[in-house]
């Protein structure tokens, strides 16, 4: 398992063990929701790793890792993609 694996599986485990606490997950469900959480932190993991972006941007903007630094939000970053929260 390599390290995005189990940063993701780590993430995943501390999300769905909230969500028991809230009762939002049950064991009756566990097997439905635990990995729809696990895709999606593992996609999250592995759409940051594509731009190196350090700035937040707004959700509907993007923007390039020089304009992000300095606060520019409407460029679009490295590789199409758009900087995650």
């Amino acid at each position: 398992m390599d390290k995005d694996s189990k940063e993701a599986l780590q993430v995943a485990k501390e999300l769905t063990a909230k969500f028991i606490e809230t009762r939002t997950v049950t064991p009756g469900n566990f097997a439905d929701i635990f990995p729809a959480i696990y895709n999606v932190v593992a996609s999250a993991i592995a759409r940051s790793g594509q731009c190196a972006c350090q700035k937040k941007v707004a959700p509907d903007e993007s923007a390039t890792c020089e304009q992000a630094s300095s606060g520019n939000a409407s460029a679009k970053c490295a590789g199409e993609q758009k900087a995650m929260w």
